[in-house]
């Protein structure tokens, strides 16, 4: 089992800046791929950024350049690193860890943007 939690959610006024995080307890030779997952009230999780364990990144469409993920391995921790926040940007944010053992959800952080 791999434990997997977020954090960082917050409350940030539109055009803000927020970093969430992510803490597993996967080593990252025993991981395929990790990433942001996003999902707002009424809709569909949907993708937000990945990263492999060879460092490739890939985000939706709709970042256009405003967020970045990236990793600590040292201390077992991912980031996301979101710029130029917009009011539809709200949603419960979700780290997704695709293992050898299977594949491992959080159970999300809230970030609320909002004036």
């Amino acid at each position: 089992q791999v434990q997997v939690v977020e954090s960082g959610g917050d409350l940030v006024q539109p055009g803000g800046s927020l970093r969430v995080s992510c803490a597993h307890s996967a080593s990252i030779f025993s991981i395929y791929v990790m990433g942001w997952y996003r999902q707002a009230p009424g809709k569909q999780r949907e993708l937000v950024a990945t990263i492999t364990r060879g460092g490739s990144t890939n985000y939706g469409d709709f970042v256009k350049g405003r967020f970045t993920i990236s990793r600590d391995d040292a201390k077992n921790v991912m980031y996301l690193q979101m710029h130029n926040l917009k009011p539809e940007d709200t949603a419960v944010y979700y780290c997704n860890v695709r293992h050898t053992t299977g594949n491992y959800w959080g159970q999300g952080t809230q970030v609320t943007v909002s004036s």
